[in-house]
């Protein structure tokens, strides 16, 4: 690492302690009052490029997305007079391990135009990766890595997370997201492009699926029409994602022939799934996991004007207290607020029965369209945060479509934390074969497996993965195969 490097490696210990409480004061008290208000077509090819931003020198930290509204929260005339995957504002980002080492990647943000699930024009954020080696002459592929964010504040987002010098996971408790980054790094190292949407939104609606796909969605268009990617639009796309990344992901699979059929999707896989939020509700109901899932329910609201007014409703003094301390943090509330008695939080029995939540939470299932491409579904039979019936009964209606594609891995041996690291090396083999075109016929398989990480065939894919790892803190530029 460079003299320069180890400087502000320095300079990081110093003052991000002393700072912190400052900036996450603020980044609370703004993460609760930022509101975003506001078809599909190609953006005009004719179009002048979008200025590219350059990159803040190092040591300057980047600034939370609550305190950056330029680019973040850009008006919304810009918006509304963009298509679905146009590129509003573009700048070029340094990616860091832990915030702290700094990765040899070019990489940039974009900010775009997307549509939400009332079908009113918002402004996305993406974080794009391109491998640094020519790809020996072929087209390069495209995954879309949806991470696990988990939470209710923007600043919790990968787009800020993973940038080098902003306030470490150890600090904002959002844990997920840099150790997730490995697979990620995988696929760069691979030779694919990666684009690594911030799918949860401008109001950060956690829980929110069929929001966070059309984000995705229209974050692939970005990448397309990114022209230092060096894409096009019949550029191979496959996307992924492990828990509350495998929510938009697996909307996106169902959503894919009406949102943006024009996308090159190859492949899809999803770990850890929550086809059916009732029952994740119900399994986390006064359980250690109730903290997080309470957290879907505040951030699907953001995005129901309906529901958010039947909680503001119903809801008990205790949980008018505990919303804002909530909403202002990353993935640690899970850990924060166990045991959670979610449903008596509320004035009224029988919870998800009420027509208005039930209604939300019916739109919030999968299962309203089969997928047109092959998926790739992986989960842990143990599994204590996303019950494993839900997904055999999304897995059996899929199975029922004649034109299914669906290979179903059920593993033993793991929990929901472990399996979204031993399910890495295969989900990265399985969308190998996809770009390399290996044929998927029709129909389905289902097996159980005693533990997804002991089979030989990914032990190679590991120790590639380790090594990409390895290079990219030891500064190598990575993807140059």
């Amino acid at each position: 690492m460079s003299d320069k490097n180890n400087a502000g490696t320095v300079w990081i210990r110093k003052h991000t302690r002393r700072r912190l409480s400052a900036v996450l004061a603020v980044v609370i008290a703004c993460a609760a009052t930022l509101e975003f208000g506001v078809g599909v077509a190609a953006a005009d090819p004719t179009a002048p490029p979008v200025p590219v931003q350059p990159v803040l020198p190092f040591p300057i930290p980047p600034v939370p997305p609550e305190l950056d509204p330029g680019f973040y929260s850009p008006a919304p005339e810009v918006v509304a007079s963009k298509q679905p995957g146009e590129i509003i504002a573009a700048r070029e980002v340094h990616l860091a391990f832990y915030s702290i080492v700094p990765f040899n990647i070019d990489a940039w943000q974009l900010s775009y135009r997307s549509t939400n699930t009332r079908d009113e024009p918002i402004a996305a954020v993406t974080t794009v990766m391109k491998p640094r080696g020519d790809n020996a002459g072929r087209p390069r592929n495209l995954l879309s890595y949806q991470f696990s964010e988990d939470s209710n504040a923007q600043y919790c987002s990968p787009s800020y997370a993973l940038q080098q010098a902003s306030i470490p996971g150890f600090y904002t408790t959002q844990y997920v997201i840099p150790y997730e980054f490995i697979l990620p790094i995988s696929a760069l190292g691979a030779g694919w492009a990666v684009a690594m949407p911030d799918h949860e939104g401008p109001r950060s609606a956690f829980g929110d699926g069929p929001l966070g796909a059309r984000i995705a969605m229209d974050g692939m268009r970005a990448a397309e029409n990114f022209v230092p990617m060096g894409l096009s639009r019949e550029t191979e796309i496959g996307a992924a994602g492990y828990s509350g990344g495998a929510l938009p992901t697996g909307h996106l699979a169902e959503m894919h022939a009406s949102y943006a059929p024009e996308l090159n999707i190859v492949g899809v896989a999803e770990g850890g799934n929550l086809p059916d939020l009732r029952a994740a509700m119900e399994l986390a109901n006064g359980n250690l996991a109730s903290g997080l899932i309470a957290g879907g329910i505040l951030g699907i609201a953001r995005e129901e004007p309906e529901f958010d007014a039947f909680i503001q409703q119903h809801i008990n003094p205790v949980a008018r207290a505990v919303i804002p301390v909530k909403n202002a943090l990353c993935w640690s509330s899970a850990a924060i607020l166990p045991f959670l008695n979610t449903k008596g939080l509320f004035d009224v029995p029988n919870l998800y029965d009420q027509p208005r939540v039930a209604a939300v939470l019916e739109r919030m299932r999968q299962g309203h369209s089969t997928p047109d491409m092959p998926v790739f579904i992986y989960h842990s039979n143990p599994d204590w945060v996303a019950p494993v019936g839900p997904v055999n009964q999304l897995v059996q209606q899929y199975c029922a479509d004649p034109n299914a594609r669906v290979q179903y891995v059920r593993d033993n041996f793991s929990e929901h934390l472990s399996l979204q690291i031993a399910g890495m090396a295969r989900v990265l083999l399985w969308l190998k074969d996809r770009f390399d075109g290996v044929p998927v016929p029709n129909g389905c398989t289902v097996h159980d497996e005693g533990a997804m990480n002991l089979d030989p065939a990914t032990w190679p894919e590991w120790l590639r993965g380790a090594g990409d790892l390895l290079a990219g803190l030891l500064q190598q530029p990575i993807g140059t195969r």
